[in-house]
């Protein structure tokens, strides 16, 4: 279902990889179908517009997966017949998904509460406020029981592939991923990129200034008597900071972005192990494996087995 204003590559990103996957199959294992509100041009965020092969109302028999594509932040007020049109899918096997702003969507006709779900981060605070029944994720997609969403642009294709390879085997999932020329499928637990000082919304400074020198120091951290005095402060008044607008320690946070960086290898590139440790601060691989463990249950050589 494509709601004016909608992003052409975030639509693309979902609607190509199925395509794909019938094509190196040599099977019809995707049959889809583009929805609009009415039988004229739906018109992109970009300005192109598309023309659906249906109209919202058309019989189309029994649906596997609806997408909702939609732009972010909505910039209108949803017409009651999508609403009902939606909600009248619920508990009739249909999976319910959205992409983007298609996210917001599902919420305001009451479809995702309950559910764990993303979107943009641009819009994560204000959804946050809107939907407090909704548990709001900052990943690039969530798949929760009947309930899809992820934060457009590309997530879409990282969340179509992974459906691909839950459907039909990952194998065809990386076969449709290099056709793409994507160096690899995104999974879901991997957070989406957001801005430092969105991240901290409106945190002083020298809190910013603090994670800013974190990470820029991965490889040789800093204690936090060491950033503290780099920054000026007390190491008593950093930890007030980290505690009151983090929900952490210094030294708790700064490991939280080492591991994150070292996963962030594991998945990407074929370093040994070893190295990986000594890049993200560890001084052994031992100390590694552990912390690796207690933080992601699992070891690093079984994330890569992964």
């Amino acid at each position: 279902m494509l709601l004016p204003g909608f992003s052409l590559l975030t639509h693309a990103s979902a609607l190509e990889p199925l395509q794909m996957a019938n094509q190196l199959s040599g099977q019809m294992l995707y049959h889809t179908v583009t929805l609009s509100l009415s039988d004229e041009p739906v018109r992109s965020g970009a300005q192109l517009s598309l023309i659906a092969q249906h109209e919202l109302g058309t019989a189309l028999g029994p649906l596997d997966l609806l997408l909702i594509c939609a732009p972010t932040p909505l910039p209108y007020t949803l017409p009651a017949k999508l609403n009902e049109w939606l909600r009248g899918h619920q508990g009739r096997g249909v999976a319910l998904g959205g992409l983007a702003g298609g996210t917001e969507v599902l919420a305001r006709c009451g479809l995702l509460e309950g559910y764990r779900a993303t979107l943009p981060w641009q819009r994560f605070e204000a959804f946050a406020q809107a939907y407090p029944q909704v548990t709001l994720s900052q990943q690039l997609f969530e798949i929760d029981r009947d309930r899809l969403t992820c934060a457009g642009g590309t997530a879409a294709m990282d969340l179509m592939l992974t459906l691909i390879g839950q459907h039909h085997g990952a194998r065809l999932a990386e076969q449709v991923s290099e056709q793409f020329v994507c160096d690899r499928i995104r999974l879901a637990d991997e957070r989406q990129h957001v801005p430092l000082r969105t991240r901290l919304g409106h945190a002083p400074q020298s809190l910013v200034d603090a994670v800013t020198l974190m990470e820029a120091n991965i490889e040789e951290p800093l204690s936090t008597l060491e950033l503290a005095e780099h920054l000026g402060i007390s190491r008593r008044q950093l930890e007030r900071l980290f505690k009151k607008y983090l929900q952490a320690v210094p030294s708790r946070y700064y490991l939280d972005l080492r591991l994150q960086e070292a996963r962030k290898q594991l998945r990407e590139s074929d370093r040994p192990v070893g190295d990986i440790a000594f890049a993200t601060g560890f001084s052994s691989g031992a100390h590694f494996s552990t912390a690796y463990r207690n933080h992601f249950g699992m070891t690093p050589r079984e994330e890569r087995l992964n």
